[in-house]
């Protein structure tokens, strides 16, 4: 961050955290301990290599590019001068996070450190002026109960429940021998299903360590209630009531999918959707499994986003039939959740093979031909992408002098905010 300068310094502290990462996940896995999972180094620096990639494209964000050329979301996270080293490593090795997290911007992390007052905002009239007044912070206490209760209900759960339904299971020879194919499917979601609670647990928790310690306050609600979801990490209804791949992806593991989307869908030059999994792919660990899961899961979010766009619009209207597309939608996206991340929890190669050659590659089938069959639209990122372009072009000529130019740039400026302001509405990450 320091020698390289902030023009590059985030592509160089990406490719440097991210392969040290990798580095010491091949090491783990292939020399120390294959298939056991264990409270080793790899967790911590998982979050840690979010962190300092996070902070080195905020940085150049604030620091080198042009407020104009930034998302609002990019804008608000910007960072506008090099952390001191006490900064820096108070942000990465903070005890509340250092485990599991979960990762926060490094401006939300030096506003609570510093102890700043909360501020609510108020828009004038006609909304031309903003009006700031500091609120007071209230407990976390009945939060981190809240956060509490759902941890020993996941713990127990993922102690006695999820014991009894393995996901190997999902391979042994007699169930695939004797099991009908309804059967299977059910299984295949319940095992899947019972697999979760550990994750629920483990992210829950950290969230309510950093609540406990008061990070984590977001404002207040419409109704007036205290929110303390700044940082969390997953909302476990939406996760479960799920009627799209998106939607999904959006509730779970939020504070990554919002990294990838900041790191990497939001720069990408071409093909976000694709490269974001791959370096999904690459930052949970060197395992076949994970490759699998996550080049399974570039399909499934296409095929999905593809059947939404050309066919959900026509079951709006009646509500009964809406709520039988709601059904069915819940019932496909469950198992092909189910379905895509067997090879995440299987890990090798082989049995993850075994397990889709059972299901003779059917959703991998039905994917490929509802990409080949149905129209695919462009995603509105992509129109952003084309619009900030252009804005870019425009301004030059606007430096030029050149009147044309200027009237170019202050159009395509408006355009550019309005899609933005659109944008901005879904800080998850985009599919």
């Amino acid at each position: 961050m320091i020698i390289i300068g902030v023009e590059n310094m985030h592509k160089y502290c990406f490719v440097f955290a991210l392969g040290y990462l990798t580095v010491c996940q091949i090491t783990r896995v292939y020399i120390f301990d294959y298939g056991q999972y264990s409270a080793d180094f790899s967790g911590p620096m998982m979050i840690i290599t979010q962190k300092i990639t996070s902070l080195a494209c905020e940085i150049h964000d604030g620091m080198f590019r042009k407020d104009e050329e930034l998302t609002p979301s990019q804008r608000g996270l910007a960072v506008r001068r090099m952390p001191s080293l006490l900064e820096y490593l108070s942000y990465n090795c903070n005890f509340m996070g250092i485990l599991a997290g979960p990762l926060c911007s490094y401006k939300d992390y030096i506003t609570f450190i510093e102890g700043r007052s909360y501020h609510v905002t108020q828009s004038g009239e006609h909304g031309k002026e903003e009006i700031q007044y500091e609120k007071t912070e209230p407990s976390p206490n009945v939060a981190v109960i809240q956060k509490l209760l759902v941890c020993g209900l996941s713990l127990l759960f993922h102690l006695t429940v999820s014991k009894t339904l393995p996901v190997e299971y999902n391979i042994d020879e007699h169930f695939l021998a004797t099991a009908s194919w309804p059967t299977k499917v059910i299984y295949l979601y319940v095992s899947l299903l019972a697999a979760r609670p550990k994750y629920y647990f483990a992210w829950t928790l950290a969230d309510a360590i950093n609540n406990a310690a008061g990070f984590g306050f977001r404002g207040y609600d419409k109704n007036g209630a205290a929110r303390w979801d700044l940082i969390s990490n997953l909302r476990i209804q939406q996760i479960e009531m799920s009627t799209s791949f998106k939607m999904f992806l959006d509730n779970w593991n939020i504070q990554t999918a919002l990294w990838l989307k900041r790191v990497c869908y939001e720069r990408a030059s071409s093909s976000p959707t694709i490269q974001t999994f791959i370096l999904s792919a690459i930052w949970h660990g060197v395992y076949p499994g994970y490759y699998l899961t996550f080049l399974t899961g570039v399909v499934m979010t296409l095929a999905a986003r593809a059947v939404r766009n050309n066919f959900r619009h026509h079951f709006i209207e009646p509500p009964q039939l809406k709520l039988l597309y709601d059904v069915i939608t819940w019932i496909a996206t469950q198992i092909a959740i189910s379905y895509t991340v067997v090879p995440f929890v299987l890990l090798s190669v082989k049995p993850s093979f075994m397990f889709y050659s059972s299901w003779y590659y059917s959703l991998h089938s039905a994917g490929i031909l509802v990409l080949l069959l149905l129209p695919v639209k462009k995603t509105q990122r992509g129109k952003n992408t084309h619009e900030n372009v252009q804005l870019s072009r425009s301004k030059k000529f606007d430096e030029r002098g050149n009147s044309l130019g200027q009237n170019s740039f202050s159009t395509t400026n408006n355009v550019c905010n309005q899609n933005q302001e659109r944008a901005s509405r879904h800080p998850s990450l985009k599919q």
